[in-house]
């Protein structure tokens, strides 16, 4: 039975064929909370009368259509690929069979245009119970942020910009696909130092696995987009948002105090490359669910060890993501049981 509240609510998405054309979405997500706001850019009458102080309503209109927002969810196992290429600009399109039913998405840094997304809000309306669908077509991901902490589901959350919002679209049934949560205890391997090899798809051998206790990981990556590209004769609408600035990928650790492992390079200012992965259940003999962070080059740029009366030492560590001249500069790589296009 419905509840008109946020238990009914459901996000959809799908990645569109060209920017800025609605489709209709088919990949439902279960989510913790979505910040979709549409900005319609209001131009108030300034101009002066006699015999009135207050701006008249009929000469305020709207200028330019914008929607944007946040999407946070716990990650799951069926269904990142889309968001993954979002957010990186990867060029995958379907999974690659590894065996029975395992397949392989290779995700790395690439080029943003041309790649968006429509998204769907159902949003239930207490007073009536209906859920109410705000579709969101022309979305780009600006930002996107992976996080896990000690004893917790890992997370991902994504910063969207849009070109308008329907709320007219139907809303769409909405079908789940059996999956489970990675979390903080799935991390089976985290690695500085390792060999990469490869360049459509990297391997890591060796290297030094951490031994410090790390309670708190945070990835981010910032795409450096233009959001502002409005013009005359658009009616209002932006066009394709692009790349104008440098992305970058950062991260942090929330670790106890190590000389060795992260002030001493540090300090030295020396690059290593970085390899975390989380394996989940099996999907078919050894092939596990997994999500796989490869970065051939990262660069700690602070380690802030610091004593705070008699608990342990604590240190925050962050790092950038760097281009080692030859190869991507950062690759995630998923094994599940999505086996349809992306």
């Amino acid at each position: 039975m419905p509840t008109g509240t946020g238990l009914d609510a459901q996000l959809g998405y799908k990645l569109e064929t060209a920017v800025g054309t609605e489709v209709t979405v088919d990949k439902f997500l279960e989510f913790n909370s979505e910040g979709f706001e549409f900005d319609p850019s209001w131009i108030e009458p300034e101009g002066l009368r006699v015999g009135t102080k207050f701006k008249r309503g009929s000469r305020l209109v709207q200028s330019r259509k914008q929607v944007s927002g946040s999407v946070e969810l716990n990650y799951a196992t069926r269904l990142m690929g889309g968001l993954w290429k979002l957010g990186l600009g990867s060029t995958v399109t379907t999974p690659t069979l590894i065996a029975g039913s395992a397949y392989k998405q290779v995700h790395q840094a690439g080029d943003l245009l041309g790649k968006s997304a429509s998204f769907q809000v159902g949003r239930p309306e207490p007073a009536t119970q209906v859920v109410r669908a705000h579709t969101i077509r022309g979305c780009k991901c600006t930002s996107w942020e992976f996080s896990v902490g000690d004893n917790e589901v890992a997370k991902l959350k994504l910063e969207l910009d849009g070109w308008d919002e329907s709320t007219s679209t139907a809303l769409a049934v909405a079908s789940y696909p059996v999956a489970e949560e990675l979390n903080f205890s799935q991390c089976t391997a985290f690695t500085l130092g390792a060999t990469i090899a490869g360049t459509t798809e990297f391997t890591a051998t060796g290297g030094t696995p951490v031994s410090t206790i790390v309670n708190k990981l945070t990835i981010k990556g910032d795409n450096a987009l233009a959001t502002e590209r409005y013009g005359l004769g658009n009616a209002g609408l932006k066009k394709e948002q692009l790349e104008n600035g440098i992305p970058t990928i950062t991260g942090s650790f929330d670790a106890e105090y190590s000389k060795s492992e992260f002030y001493d390079p540090f300090k030295a200012g020396t690059a290593t490359s970085l390899l975390i992965r989380f394996e989940g259940t099996v999907l078919s003999g050894t092939d596990k669910n997994t999500l796989e962070f490869i970065a051939p080059e990262i660069r700690i740029k602070s380690a802030k060890p610091t004593v705070e009366g008699p608990d342990i030492v604590k240190a925050t560590v962050e790092f950038e993501v760097y281009s080692d001249g030859t190869r991507n500069p950062f690759q995630v790589k998923v094994i599940s049981g999505d086996s349809t296009a992306i």
